[in-house]
């Protein structure tokens, strides 16, 4: 039997969005960030015995003490077609730390990858609108966005112990006046609060990743651990018409498995034909590790990473594992091809 926890989509945002939509003007979508990439990656290698192709973030960004890059999806996690509005684009996130007592929440950015040898990005500020006296507040979203999922219409943050945060592309409006900096913000849309019943321990959602290759489109998500703390993976079942996770008759969306062998100081795990794929991190100034195999049968493939690798997607038809790293003047997005399976 499953244990009792599950995830509850609350209500959606829809007046608060058309408010801020309206007083900036209209939305510009994604559309409109990827006319605006102003920001410059470098092509670069990257350490890492298994790299096969990275970028490194703009120097400005790659030196910065307060935004952290943590998660990554792409137009392959979004359709079929692997491409929005025919780019090939990722998605990463970050969120930022407290600096002079001052913190910024989480953002995305959005990268183009169809010319690997010019990659251009652009940062979005995730916020949560409140309206007040029919004037919409921009607060910020405060949480850790330790991995995403781009899924049909929607983008899927993860937020830890608080659950899941779920935003809409087509929603991003630009600012006149930025917002910490930010030109272009993406409100929220739904929160799946995490749920756990009598007696079970909190799951901590602290990564996602979707797996496309089995009978139906499933969440995959997990939890970063070390000493004597779990760490979980869970599936749950999403709706490839809507986007959105798929729900029982109560309206809660219940997990379809959940598995307990988890490694240490697991920052992303990928699913891939029954496949497990799993990045480790191993501080500021060892190289990462990549796991092979599945729940409680992993092969290690050490020193296969940067430093600080953090989330991972699929990329389907080029077989390929994406991820990003985190640590200053170590941050990177990039590639790797799959390992074999290590089944016999």
């Amino acid at each position: 039997m499953l244990p009792a926890v599950h995830l509850e989509r609350d209500a959606e945002r829809v007046e608060e969005i058309e408010l801020l939509a309206a007083s900036a003007g209209g939305r510009v979508g994604l559309e409109g960030v990827l006319g605006d990439l102003s920001r410059r990656g470098r092509r670069q290698p990257a350490p890492g015995r298994a790299v096969r192709w990275a970028v490194a973030l703009g120097l400005r960004d790659s030196l910065t003490l307060r935004w952290w890059p943590q998660g990554i999806t792409t137009s392959a996690d979004r359709s079929d077609e692997e491409t929005f509005e025919g780019r090939q684009v990722v998605l990463t996130s970050s969120y930022a730390k407290r600096l002079r007592g001052v913190g910024h929440g989480s953002r995305l950015t959005v990268f183009d990858v169809t010319d690997r040898s010019r990659v251009r990005y652009q940062h979005v500020l995730l916020v949560e609108v409140v309206a007040t006296d029919g004037v919409p507040v921009l607060r910020p979203v405060p949480i850790h966005a330790g991995g995403i999922v781009w899924h049909g219409s929607f983008v899927h943050v993860a937020g830890t112990a608080r659950g899941l945060f779920t935003f809409k592309p087509d929603d991003v409006v630009r600012l006149e006046e930025p917002l910490y900096g930010h030109r272009y913000v993406l409100p929220m849309r739904y929160r799946y609060r995490a749920v756990t019943g009598d007696g079970e321990q909190r799951l901590r959602y602290s990564f996602l990743s979707l797996d496309r290759t089995g009978a139906e489109h499933q969440l995959v998500a997990g939890e970063y651990g070390r000493g004597d703390q779990t760490t979980r993976v869970i599936r749950y079942a999403m709706d490839p018409a809507t986007g959105l996770l798929s729900t029982d008759p109560a309206g809660a969306s219940r997990p379809r498995s959940l598995d307990i062998s988890g490694i240490e100081q697991m920052q992303g795990v990928v699913s891939v034909e029954g496949d497990l794929f799993v990045t480790q991190s191993l501080g500021r100034r060892r190289r990462g590790s990549l796991w092979v195999g599945r729940a409680g049968a992993f092969t290690e493939h050490p020193h296969a990473l940067p430093q600080g690798p953090e989330d991972l997607c699929y990329w389907p038809s080029r077989n390929e594992l994406w991820c990003v790293s985190e640590h200053p003047l170590l941050r990177y997005v990039f590639a790797v091809d799959r390992p074999p399976s290590e089944r016999s």
